[in-house]
């Protein structure tokens, strides 16, 4: 009843090809973005800041670039942690070997090292595919942990292999309050999701869907399997590169190789699934589920009177994602984003469902 179409006109093309086509979304978008810009920072306190809001922004992140790749160009990546690793590292040696170098520029530098990297690795996409590029990648993550653990000039000669970076600022205003990192990360969040979101609608997105559906067929109306897929590679790392950068020098500011390990590209992966293969949305919603259920696990019980111990909510977190991607696999393979998709398309007839 609420959410309808009716007298709705659109007399351009700009207004059909728009990002959010209903009235009704723009308005609830800009609720949206006012919550985030202006309530929460004067709201939320340190806890959520630093254990719910700014992770959940940089896996969003994390797991938009992912989705770009498995679930728009339908490859295969298991080495997502890597990509993620190189951001971060290559901004740090930027940072700290380059004086006066901006913050800005280290990060986005960070992710250019990253895109340089996930288009050598995903150079075997041409030849193979499935479970082989899988492998191909998960050496990816396997090469970056030997190098960033070995090879001492990447982490500034530090013996143990760990890094930090302190007195980050932005045009002269430091990033130290949980607030400031907040609205930083999401700044980035609100840009690249603009950005990811044109750029599947664009022509490079058809591409890449069409690679995905069926990349002989693609290749037969004209379009470069080669082009196609490397591009998936370079905007993918690019993105994933700038989360892994966001992800040591704003959420955990000192780190080492092991912060970036396989557990992390299969966590990514996880939120893709859940959250929804090809969809802007779905990385929200898997990015969202992952950082809250462990939270979840460990107070509900508590509220319930019956605690769990650490050791048991680590397991059933695994338990739980692993019975939801079987679920979300057999049930439902677009994950959460379609369950709100149908849920908004029912709206749009409620309460006639006729």
């Amino acid at each position: 009843m609420f959410y309808r179409e009716n007298g709705q006109f659109k007399t351009s093309y700009r207004a059909d090809l728009a990002i959010f086509p209903i009235k009704q979304d723009r308005i609830a978008m800009a609720l949206l973005l006012l919550v985030a810009i202006v309530v929460i920072p004067f709201t939320a306190d340190e806890y959520l800041f630093r254990a719910i809001l700014i992770p959940f922004l940089i896996l969003s992140l994390a797991a938009l670039g992912l989705n770009i790749l498995v679930g728009y160009c339908g490859q295969i990546s298991l080495g997502t942690g890597a990509f993620m690793a190189v951001g971060a590292y290559a901004a740090y040696n930027f940072h700290v070997r380059i004086d006066g170098m901006p913050l800005l520029a280290s990060l986005l530098l960070g992710g250019a090292s990253a895109t340089v990297v996930g288009v050598i690795f995903g150079v075997p996409s041409l030849r193979i595919k499935g479970l082989y590029l899988a492998v191909a990648t998960l050496a990816a993550q396997f090469f970056v942990d030997w190098a960033f653990l070995r090879i001492k000039w990447f982490t500034n000669d530090s013996p143990s292999g760990s890094v930090s970076v302190a007195g980050l600022n932005v045009l002269g205003m430091p990033i130290e309050t949980p607030v400031q990192k907040y609205l930083f990360c999401l700044a980035f969040v609100l840009v690249f999701g603009l950005l990811a979101k044109n750029l599947v609608r664009s022509a490079i997105g058809r591409e890449w869907m069409a690679i995905r559906d069926m990349d002989v067929a693609a290749a037969v109306i004209g379009i470069r399997p080669v082009y196609a897929k490397l591009t998936a590679f370079a905007v993918s790392s690019f993105i994933v590169g700038v989360a892994g950068a966001l992800w040591g020098f704003i959420y955990l500011g000192a780190w080492e190789p092991a912060a970036f390990n396989i557990d992390r590209s299969f966590q990514l992966l996880f939120m893709v699934i859940i959250g929804g293969l090809g969809s802007i949305m779905g990385s929200f919603f898997g990015a969202a589920f992952i950082v809250l259920l462990p939270i979840l696990l460990d107070a509900v019980p508590r509220w319930l009177g019956a605690p769990l111990s650490t050791a048991m909510a680590a397991h059933l977190t695994y338990m739980i994602f692993g019975a939801l991607i079987v679920f979300f696999l057999i049930v439902e393979p677009h994950g959460l984003a379609r369950l709100w998709s149908t849920a908004k398309e029912k709206l749009r007839l409620w309460p006639f469902p006729h």
